[in-house]
């Protein structure tokens, strides 16, 4: 008796396992078909100009978190390439050196779609060329500026970005700059503008005019509130997650969130693991350090600090770099181990942000950011060849295909749509 017991209990295991892989499969399939019909926009992934050279580019399989070949393999559509400059001093050199560094950028950008990938990648600046290049089997590269420090003091600048493809562009990162107060000025509760200068509020009517989606993604709460009560057309946040989950001054609190739905604008929850959960990524992150500095020990490499890193020329901070990778590639199965220790932020930690907001302000106001090769990635979403994880969690969570496509660009472009079509009445006026 106790042996068909026994024989009874392994059939049962033995079919539980089956259901169980039964239903992985389906759910992979379910999602693989999904995610092969919508169209995939990730509205932030940051760029270094050294991987758009003859040598060193997109087409190639670099070990940077965004390029052509993983797009390809994730079923990642559309990328938004941002021309990020960090913030200076606000004089005329920082101002002439921010613009430079712009410039560069956008030119590293159109190089990319024009020359390197021209049958590969396309530049879209509106809903209709994202539709008719995806079509076309292409994918999509759109641009985005982070910091408007880097247009300085003329506020012809936005124009000259805005004809250079730019879409969205915010107006401080991490400091005050000329035109808004940075979120980081909570921490020390000190203000240069309390919100927008006055030449930010003209920056704002000036990106009505033109049709240029407002980021809010680093601007101070209250520089927000005002953007909202300025702007004629919707706002976006191309990378921030919710307050209310992770407390940080770089995510959204519910006031703001739900401005976001009075006002018909889309959040882009970001896949940043100390904007997911601080507690989780603090843990992992100093653990994780440990076996890096033991794995770098054993190779005899020497970390240098910000201040000696930007000593160096481009050639030998490349090179620098790259001895970082192969450390990081030695150390993975001692980090892929750790994991079984220390649970790291993953996709599913990332997907709660996306329930939060969903509940909170409507699945027509959520969508999905990275922000990666400028800090972001998760378990689970490490590089674009992993997007496709995401679209299997949604699935998992019981989203239809009509309200993932929503989440996957179709909310960001219809934000495209109206803030063009305000420009558009705007320029009649």
């Amino acid at each position: 008796m106790k042996l068909n017991l026994l024989s009874l209990a392994l059939v049962f295991t033995g079919n539980l396992a089956f259901a169980q892989q039964s239903s992985d499969d389906a759910l992979l399939e379910k999602a693989k078909e999904i995610h092969e019909n919508v169209i995939t926009i990730d509205t932030h992934a940051d760029i270094n100009i050294n991987n758009f050279t003859e040598d060193r580019n997109y087409t190639m399989d670099l070990d940077n978190q965004v390029t052509l070949p993983k797009m390809e393999a994730g079923g990642l559509d559309v990328a938004w390439f941002i021309v990020y400059t960090g913030q200076d001093e606000l004089n005329e050199e920082g101002f002439k050196n921010a613009y430079e560094n712009a410039m560069s950028k956008f030119d590293a950008i159109h190089k990319l779609v024009k020359g390197f990938a021209p049958e590969e990648i396309g530049l879209a600046t509106n809903s209709e060329e994202v539709q008719k290049l995806t079509s076309e089997g292409k994918k999509v590269a759109m641009i985005g500026v982070e910091n408007g420090y880097s247009i300085g003091k003329d506020i012809e600048n936005v124009e000259k970005f805005y004809d250079l493809g730019a879409r969205y562009m915010s107006l401080a990162h991490q400091g005050h700059s000329q035109l808004s107060d940075s979120n980081t000025g909570e921490e020390d509760d000190e203000w240069l503008h309390n919100g927008l200068s006055n030449l930010g509020k003209e920056v704002i009517a000036e990106m009505n005019r033109l049709g240029m989606m407002i980021d809010v993604s680093h601007p101070s709460k209250e520089a927000i509130k005002q953007m909202f009560e300025l702007s004629k057309a919707p706002l976006i946040a191309s990378h921030s997650s919710a307050r209310e989950l992770c407390n940080h001054s770089r995510n959204l609190d519910d006031e703001l969130l739900l401005l976001f739905k009075e006002h018909g604008g889309v959040v882009q929850t970001v896949a940043f693991s100390a904007y997911v959960n601080t507690e989780k990524n603090k843990a992992f992150a100093e653990a994780s350090s440990k076996v890096y500095e033991k794995k770098a020990s054993e190779m005899n490499f020497e970390e240098l600090d910000r201040d000696a890193l930007g000593l160096l020329s481009n050639e030998k901070r490349n090179a620098y770099y790259a001895e970082v990778q192969k450390i990081k590639t030695a150390a993975a199965p001692e980090i892929e181990a750790l994991k079984k220790e220390i649970e790291p932020v993953g996709v599913s930690d990332f997907v709660d942000h996306i329930d939060y907001m969903v509940n909170l302000i409507g699945i027509e106001h959520v969508g999905i950011s990275s922000d990666f090769d400028g800090g972001g990635g998760i378990d689970g979403w490490q590089d674009a060849s992993e997007t496709l994880n995401i679209t299997k969690e949604l699935v998992k969570r019981g989203y239809t295909e009509e309200e993932i496509a929503k989440l996957w660009g179709e909310n960001l472009l219809r934000v495209m749509d109206e803030v063009d079509a305000v420009a558009q009445e705007l320029q009649k006026a």
